[in-house]
């Protein structure tokens, strides 16, 4: 099973740069953006994804539910267990209808892995899969996680209509990470969902699975990419393997294939068997930076990174010319990342969460904090070993004012709020001060 050469679509008028604040706002707000994607999100105290998509069953009288939920090893609580770490979690799903509990199940699951380290990662690291016979109808799919070592429980839950997929028809396309799926309706599909529907920025390819049920044999489908606009980016022709009752098909789109954002996947029949396949099937994607960050604009990343450590990476990134883009991220992701044996980029993770720390705690006047004096120099150099805060005695100072001190630097700068709306800038003397503290600390990255 397999794609030809797909091709990408000539590229859309670019969008406006977006200003600096305003890259902010869901930045730190993941689970917001999965949740526009149609995708069931539960937040803290054990957040999660998930995820459900539907294949025929064997059974006439049933469609097989292939549900994804993915979540950060940080979000359970691992406990020392000989030389390894261990978590357990509980999963339970139920398909109701206003009146009754149609399906439920419910499964424990344990997370074992070797190092301390991969016990706090931040990225999707815990992918739990099941599939799951249930009759045709319109339900409330509730999704309960319960952390077993600990109280933590999350819930999500949304309204779906599980179809009904017997004789001729086609399947929604499932993200999926691995795995060719199946070759004969009686087996369960070999393959590993993608839950999240998401594929970092031109580092991974995304695939995508669909079935087809009854349609003739040497049939093709027509598979389009199209961005959040409804532009389309990309465009293929796939060959089905398989036979007339049931062929499958694996699409592969190789990174630079797909511009960063949100976007759908679609499918269709073509020729002669498009009349038996329907209508065109579709699903949502996510062309991240990071799992964890809802990056999903190119400027909007060469924005957030102005404090970055490594300038001289973020001009290149600037300086890129669009097709160069997904191999120049990757130079740079390459480049800054301090441990090349973790999947994630521990540098990229520590600056995204001092931005966010610094947006929160530093705003003033409705400027975002991140963008402040405060927040330039928080992001930049972390957090101050001391901090005086002299704006109650305006009477001897003249104004409001705060003291960082940073004993590593031999550093104590001074903000003042000049006009005393609550806006402390650095003195001129702080600026050049921090100018050099920054150069410093650049220096030895």
């Amino acid at each position: 099973m397999g794609a030809c050469g797909g091709s990408s679509a000539p590229a859309p008028a670019a969008a406006p740069k977006p200003e600096p604040g305003t890259a902010v706002s869901t930045l730190f707000d993941a689970a917001t953006v999965y949740g526009t994607m149609g995708l069931i999100v539960a937040g803290p105290p054990l957040p999660f994804v998930a995820t459900f998509h539907y294949v025929a069953d064997a059974n006439p009288g049933s469609t097989l539910a292939v549900f994804g939920l993915s979540m950060a090893s940080h979000a359970l609580n691992f406990q020392r267990d000989g030389s390894s770490y261990t978590a357990q979690y509980h999963v339970e799903v139920s398909f109701r209808t206003d009146t009754s509990y149609v399906r439920q199940f419910a499964t424990d699951e344990t997370v074992r892995v070797r190092t301390l380290q991969e016990t706090v990662r931040a990225d999707e690291s815990v992918i739990y899969q099941q599939f799951i016979a249930v009759r045709p109808g319109i339900y409330h799919i509730d999704v309960t996680v319960r952390d077993r070592n600990a109280p933590a429980v999350a819930h999500g839950q949304r309204a779906d209509t599980v179809p009904r997929l017997a004789g001729q028809g086609m399947s929604e396309p499932l993200a999926v990470y691995q795995g060719p799926g199946r070759t004969r309706l009686a087996d369960v599909p070999k393959l590993l969902a993608n839950p999240r529907g998401a594929v970092s920025y031109g580092a991974d390819s995304l695939r995508f699975y669909v079935e087809t049920y009854g349609m003739p044999r040497g049939a093709r489908l027509a598979a389009h990419a199209l961005d959040q606009a409804g532009h389309e980016v990309w465009h293929d022709t796939v060959a089905l393997s398989g036979t007339d009752s049931f062929a499958s098909a694996l699409v592969v789109l190789r990174p630079g294939d797909l511009p960063v954002g949100q976007g759908r996947f679609e499918v269709s029949t073509v020729g002669a068997a498009a009349a038996g396949g329907g209508a065109a099937r579709s699903t949502p994607f996510l062309v991240s930076f990071s799992d964890q960050w809802a990056i999903t604009n190119y400027d909007q990343m060469i924005s957030l990174l102005r404090y970055f450590e490594r300038q001289e990476w973020v001009d290149k990134l600037r300086r890129a010319l669009p097709e160069e883009r997904p191999a120049v991220w990757r130079e740079f992701y390459r480049a800054t990342d301090p441990d090349g044996a973790t999947p994630e980029n521990e540098a990229l993770e520590a600056y995204f969460r001092r931005v966010q720390f610094a947006n929160q705690r530093f705003r003033e006047s409705g400027d975002p904090g991140w963008l402040t004096d405060r927040g330039e120099v928080y992001v930049t150099l972390g957090e101050p070993d001391d901090v005086f805060d002299f704006s109650s005695d305006v009477s001897r100072a003249g104004s409001r004012g705060i003291r960082w001190t940073y004993n590593a630097l031999r550093l104590t700068l001074f903000f003042q709020d000049q006009n005393g709306f609550g806006r402390f800038r650095l003195t001129p003397l702080s600026r050049a001060e921090f100018q050099r503290a920054a150069v410093q600390v650049r220096h030895h990255q």
